[in-house]
């Protein structure tokens, strides 16, 4: 089965009502996004040129200026022996959406998957950097489906970024979700070749790959070929592990492996010896990453999400809403420790279940 996803989010809405109506559910349990105010109606060519100009207004750049405190954040310290000496770190938790394409290159108008057609998000993450607590990942299933505005037929969650870009997959997320604006804060889109780099860059990364991995792809001229058991990885190997698809597991297992090289990647870069490399490392993706994160910022970041000794908090929004509890037999109260705790802003969500294989759209009834 090829190693490939295309797909999209869910919504989530308050009862003010200067925000939009919460989506309704479809019989299939999916969900049909209101009109999103701050964007208009989805258009593949509209969107493609003006993505980036949304985004901007989208996040709320502007008011991040008293987040990152003066001096520079980027200004490094004569020696950098930890990450709290790398740059001063922001002021208040910072929520960065990363968006992995299915593309070798950005702009590329054609992914490296099946089937073909232009980049989707391969993988969509929140990352909420703290500089008083771990850092937190919320995955972002990309076989989970919504409808669009203005559309009647569900897409994946992946498939949102062809639509239009970055812009409206931040917006997508954050009605999902249930965040305020203006986060997501930043975002962060990596093609296949700067995650390599990336991986390059640090030397490898030592992951024990759960399972042998073996898939080749004629068509797309790639093949995946690993071993289990603890090793070290280089850049393309790396994209292997992260491409494989277990035929029993189907999408949770990429995410699981996903979380083996982030949490790899974290280690990396935490060393002395890798500090110091990270402003190069930064000053050499330009052009490779499509970010509005600057410099400065990505330093600060890296600061808060290094310093704290804790293992990364990974997290998955459900596929299934949650159980319902149990009503009280006869007429009895419920004691307090029987009532369900304080619901999070993703408590409840009702998302289609995953996409069949092979079948990225069906229409909604």
């Amino acid at each position: 089965m090829p190693p490939r996803r295309d797909q999209s989010p869910n919504p989530s809405t308050s009862a003010n009502p200067d925000r939009p109506r919460r989506p309704r559910r479809s019989r299939r349990q999916g969900w049909t996004l209101p009109s999103l105010p701050s964007l208009p109606r989805p258009s593949v060519q509209d969107l493609g040129r003006a993505g980036l100009v949304l985004l901007g207004s989208l996040i709320g750049g502007s008011l991040l200026g008293l987040v990152w405190r003066n001096p520079d954040p980027g200004s490094l310290a004569t020696t950098v022996t930890s990450p709290a000496t790398l740059a001063l770190k922001p002021s208040r938790p910072i929520t960065v959406l990363v968006i992995g394409l299915d593309a070798e290159k950005l702009g590329e108008g054609a992914n490296q998957a099946a089937p073909a057609g232009r980049a989707n998000a391969d993988a969509l993450m929140l990352v909420r950097v703290n500089p008083k607590g771990p850092l937190q990942v919320l995955n972002l299933p990309i076989e989970a489906a919504v409808t669009l505005p203005g559309e009647s037929h569900p897409i994946g969650l992946g498939g949102v970024y062809q639509r239009g870009g970055a812009a409206l997959t931040a917006e997508v997320a954050r009605e999902l979700t249930g965040l305020e604006p203006p986060r997501p804060d930043r975002y962060l889109v990596l093609s296949r070749s700067a995650m390599r780099r990336i991986v390059d860059a640090v030397g490898g990364l030592e992951i024990s790959p759960p399972r042998v991995m073996r898939y080749r792809d004629k068509a797309q001229k790639f093949s995946i070929d690993l071993q289990s058991g603890l090793q070290r990885l280089d850049g393309r190997q790396v994209e292997q592990l992260l491409r494989f698809r277990d035929p029993g597991l189907g999408e949770s297992s990429r995410r699981r492996d996903h979380q083996l090289v982030q949490t790899g990647l974290r280690e990396r870069f935490g060393r002395p010896d890798q500090l110091l490399l990270l402003p190069d490392l930064l000053r050499s993706l330009k052009g490779q990453v499509e970010t509005n994160l600057t410099a400065a910022e990505s330093l600060s970041l890296l600061a808060a999400g290094l310093d704290d000794p804790r293992p990364i908090q990974f997290a998955t929004l459900p596929l299934r809403p949650p159980p319902k509890p149990e009503p009280p037999l006869d007429g009895q109260d419920l004691d307090a420790a029987d009532l369900p705790a304080k619901r999070s802003p993703t408590a409840g969500l009702w998302q289609l279940e995953p996409l069949p294989p092979g079948k990225a759209i069906w229409a909604a009834n």
